[in-house]
């Protein structure tokens, strides 16, 4: 035998083995795939969009049952079912009213919509004001009033953006990513003027803001020394990075140790160590 033929065969012998591991992993992992307008957001491990129901607002407990769970069916949970590398929070299962197992994010129950037919589909994104894609490091919670089916999401809507070294991370409605100045340290007031607001510009408020559904939190608006209004997230003080050129960018992130993204959740004076890790 040859030292090529050898090689093949090896090759032959191991490429089942890969290929069933590979799929059994797929399979059971979550996915997190980037849409150009609603930002990172949770599919299947074939890439199949998932939604929450926005009336689904006790952990454990459906309200998506017969005709609705035709159009809507639930995700069924697995034992194996992970989340993928860096997306906060955790899988559960509960027992729907037809006893089947549901699986959950962060207690939020997830579905598929029948009208997505191909992997990246998001034709159920705002059906009814009621139905939404799920982003990482969403949680169960009250749901802020959402526009109908047919009116546009407001421009001014935040998003999420997510790297599996940062986890999930606040943009604006461009994708371009939101950071905190750790330097601010007075609820309604920015220590970032002058040259330094060249450099972060402030986040310009607006009065129909959103937060994705799921998101938990607060936006507000503060009053800037040049009379401009700031945007806050629970009363966070929001900039962007004037290096970051493209959607997606984090060039911002551990800048002098005080500039970092914005993980969904945190609070106001906690400080980068409740959110993502600084690039190295």
């Amino acid at each position: 035998m040859t030292r090529l033929t050898a090689v093949l065969v090896a090759i032959a012998l191991l490429w089942p083995l890969a290929v069933r591991g590979a799929f059994a992993q797929d399979a059971s992992t979550l996915k997190v795939s980037a849409n150009a307008d609603l930002g990172a957001i949770l599919t299947d491990a074939e890439g199949k969009t998932l939604y929450l129901f926005t009336p689904d607002a006790t952990a454990g407990e459906s309200n998506c049952n017969d005709d609705c769970a035709q159009n809507w069916p639930p995700l069924e949970a697995s034992d194996s079912m992970t989340l993928p590398p860096g997306v906060p929070g955790q899988l559960s299962s509960f027992d729907r009213a037809d006893g089947k197992k549901q699986l959950a994010y962060n207690d939020i129950p997830l579905y598929y919509f029948a009208q997505d037919d191909e992997a990246g589909d998001v034709y159920g994104e705002g059906v009814g004001g009621k139905w939404f894609v799920v982003h990482p490091g969403a949680e169960l919670g009250s749901y802020p009033a959402a526009p109908g089916e047919g009116t546009p999401v407001p421009a001014s809507a935040l998003r999420v953006g997510f790297t599996p070294e940062l986890g999930p991370f606040l943009t604006n409605a461009e994708g371009h990513t939101v950071y905190m100045f750790t330097k601010d340290t007075t609820a309604g007031k920015s220590a970032c003027e002058g040259d330094c607001a060249s450099a972060w510009p402030p986040v310009p408020a607006a009065d129909m803001a959103m937060l994705p559904p799921g998101i938990q939190g607060t936006l507000g608006s503060m009053d800037r020394s040049d009379g401009s209004k700031q945007l806050t997230y629970n009363d966070i003080p929001l900039y962007t990075y004037a290096e970051d050129d493209e959607a997606g960018d984090t060039y911002g992130q551990g800048k002098g140790d005080v500039w970092f993204v914005v993980a969904p959740g945190v609070q106001f004076g906690e400080g980068p160590s409740a959110m993502a890790t600084p690039a190295a």
